[in-house]
């Protein structure tokens, strides 16, 4: 029977390639994002294996709504990719703008939180697997980075998750790269981690044996 995961922020970057990669290993995809043509243009590219579900992971009712669609849609949830994130466009804490980190945090923390609150139950009728992306930046002190610091919740986050997962079978993996070719960033960085290389980081996790319980994998660019 095939499989199923959802992702979150999958429309571009890492969640479109994670979709795509994760299709051509034979799994069916729910990919959930704010950009309706963009994901709906995605869908189309996978063929059957893919579902477009357009929603704010930031807004509850959504978000239920998305994954109750996928459970009806695909029969269920094998795994969850909590991938969607944004960062801020003004640097530091004195110079910050606290209205972009109230957005940044309700994404990057709170939507992590409730994805996972959203699909556990999904994932423990299948002993699932749920995969969060977190950062370099959380696993380093950077200045004034308030990004900085939703991705180190997102390292204690995964772990902690991975310890309550444990206790039915679920597994929880955390994904920090380093700086990644991604539309995060105004300008290309085409020597830097592609977002192919983080989605077979992703496709590997996911297809280790129930022996093999993959807490992190840490990416830096290579070269």
């Amino acid at each position: 029977m095939t499989k199923t995961l959802l992702i979150t922020g999958a429309s571009t970057g890492i969640g479109a390639a994670t979709a795509r990669a994760a299709a051509q290993a034979g799994w069916n995809v729910a990919l959930l994002a704010r950009s309706k043509d963009t994901l709906a243009d995605l869908a189309g590219d996978i063929g059957e294996q893919a579902l477009a579900l357009p929603c704010d992971v930031t807004t509850r009712d959504e978000l239920d709504e998305a994954v109750a669609q996928a459970v009806e849609h695909f029969g269920g949830l094998d795994a969850v990719y909590a991938n969607a994130g944004k960062g801020t466009s003004t640097p530091g804490i004195e110079q910050g703008d606290p209205d972009e980190w109230h957005a940044m945090i309700h994404l990057n923390v709170l939507a992590v939180l409730t994805t996972a609150h959203a699909t556990l139950p999904h994932l423990r009728k299948t002993r699932g697997h749920f995969v969060v992306t977190g950062s370099k930046a959380g696993r380093d002190h950077m200045k004034g980075s308030v990004y900085g610091a939703t991705k180190w919740f997102v390292q204690g986050f995964a772990g902690n998750l991975a310890e309550e997962m444990r206790e039915w079978g679920g597994r929880c993996t955390l994904i920090t790269p380093g700086m990644v070719d991604t539309p995060f960033f105004d300008e290309p960085k085409p020597d830097k981690i592609q977002p192919d290389d983080v989605a077979n980081a992703v496709v590997f996790a996911l297809s280790q044996p129930r022996s093999a319980d993959v807490r992190e994998i840490h990416i830096m660019p290579g070269g």
